[in-house]
């Protein structure tokens, strides 16, 4: 099955330390997302913007993730608004020459 990544966006009310705040106090449940391998936070300040890049091992974990009541609870927090999810394949080959986190888990 092909890896999947999913690319979010968004805009956040507040400061970044509010937002990072925030942010923290929800890190541990991303990083127990079945099916996802890593995720990449991402964030700029001069547009009130963050979001994330996630690496799933497949569509099942993906959708799974998306109907989640992690995800849920995200898209309806008032400090957070204009979302933009894209989902998309992963071309491995061309990953692995470039040294992308490809094909397997990434730990500390």
């Amino acid at each position: 099955m092909a890896q999947k990544v999913l690319v979010t966006k968004f805009n956040y009310k507040g400061s970044r330390e509010e937002y990072e705040k925030m942010a923290n106090e929800v890190a541990p449940a991303f990083a127990e997302v079945p099916g996802c391998d890593w995720k990449l936070w991402i964030i700029d300040e001069a547009k009130n913007e963050a979001g994330a890049v996630y690496l799933f091992r497949d569509e099942a974990s993906l959708k799974q993730f998306l109907d989640s009541p992690l995800v849920a609870s995200v898209l309806s927090n008032p400090a957070l608004e204009n979302f933009d999810l894209r989902a998309s394949d992963v071309i491995p080959g061309l990953s692995e020459i470039t040294h992308a986190p490809v094909g397997t888990r990434v730990t500390a």
